[in-house]
């Protein structure tokens, strides 16, 4: 395949198994290195990377839009571990200083899970660029370091 349709390919891919949890971005990044032009491999990684980040940018708009009133009088109700859990989270997301710290972590090791991180992170009033620009990076790094080793070793 050409580059340009093997990164609109990673693209379509990447924003899908941002939100299709059984569709992994990992193994087709790897899979998608076996059998790629080195020279191409680069655009691809910022493919798959920019279409993760079109789907966790869906997930955390979705938190955001959800995040009226319904949610706070369902937080209202819920009480225990999980509301004290919601509430030091969405702190730790509200702050610039823990909170892109955090999402770029998760969008370059995996833990938190980056959904979550998208949905809480949404729901705790992020600024949207600075939650896109820490998962793009994040994504980018991931990406590269699966993609480009092996687009190399097996070319």
């Amino acid at each position: 395949m050409n580059g340009a349709i093997e990164s609109g390919a990673a693209l379509l891919f990447g924003t899908v198994s941002a939100l299709v949890p059984a569709v992994n971005a990992e193994a087709y990044a790897i899979v998608v290195a076996a059998r790629m032009q080195p020279a191409v491999a680069p655009a691809v990684v910022v493919a798959l990377a920019a279409g993760q980040t079109i789907g966790k940018l869906t997930l955390f708009e979705a938190a955001r839009q959800g995040s009226g009133p319904l949610a706070r009088r369902f937080a209202q109700r819920s009480a225990g571990r999980a509301s004290a859990w919601r509430e030091r989270i969405g702190t730790c997301l509200r702050s610039r200083r823990t909170g892109l710290p955090v999402v770029l972590a998760s969008a370059t090791v995996g833990m938190p899970p980056l959904a979550a991180v998208s949905l809480a992170a949404g729901a705790s009033g992020q600024r949207r660029w600075e939650f896109a620009a820490a998962c793009l990076l994040g994504r980018v790094v991931r990406f590269a370091v699966l993609v480009l080793p092996a687009a190399w070793a097996l070319s």
